[in-house]
């Protein structure tokens, strides 16, 4: 990714954060970060993080955050406009947190191309335990932010990523990296964050299968 301008698809979670980290090493130039919101634009779609945590995220890594508000039917038609934007100022590549889905990489090369950019995927058939130790070992922190219902108990909410607790999820008998959608994350700081970014939360709320924490930010 040497000298490649970028764009990061940006959930708010530990996957695309550690995609972030590994483009930045291998040299890409981050010029935006890319998030879709739901349809009032009060929460992304990928954690239901509110607007203010994910802006608090951006500006501790000094890059430009970019949000479009869709629903789940028009997520592509909305996402190829936002990258198409960022064609016309020179950004030719885009970075995502897959690790070995195959769906979602023939997702992100397809959008990708059909606006002429590239696509990377730094963490692609990374071994899912070695990536998690890897990303504590450097000092990202990251706390679990939402949960599978029926996949995963409620009690591991608030939980911040650990070696004790990669075990823990392992016991309750899903893979730790999460990569199926058993739980997700908000990433609180690390090597790329100029200083932590506060993560609070008020209620647990349930929708589409999941519960969330209610996060904010103050």
């Amino acid at each position: 990714m040497l000298g490649n301008r970028f764009f990061c698809s940006w959930s708010g979670g530990k996957d695309s954060c550690f995609a972030l980290y590994h483009a930045v090493q291998g040299g890409g130039v981050p010029e935006r970060l890319v998030t879709m919101m739901t349809e009032d634009g009060s929460r992304n779609r990928a954690h239901g993080l509110p607007l203010a945590f994910l802006q608090a995220q951006a500006d501790s890594l000094g890059i430009p955050l970019v949000v479009r508000g869709t629903s789940w039917e028009d997520y592509e038609e909305d996402f190829l406009s936002v990258i198409r934007d960022f064609t016309r100022q020179e950004i030719d590549s885009g970075v995502f947190g897959d690790i070995d889905l195959e769906g979602h990489r023939e997702w992100v090369e397809r959008v990708c191309s059909a606006v002429g950019m590239q696509a990377f995927e730094p963490l692609w058939k990374r071994d899912r335990r070695a990536l998690l130790e890897e990303f504590l070992r450097v000092g990202f922190r990251a706390t679990i932010v939402s949960v599978k219902d029926g996949v995963l108990d409620r009690a591991f909410l608030g939980k911040t990523l650990d070696a004790d607790l990669v075990d823990d999820l392992e016991k309750a008998g899903i893979d730790a990296s999460g990569e199926e959608g058993e739980y997700h994350t908000a990433v609180t700081d690390g090597p790329i964050f100029t200083e932590p970014v506060p993560l609070r939360w008020r209620e647990i709320l349930s929708h589409g299968g999941y519960s969330f924490l209610d996060v904010s930010i103050s």
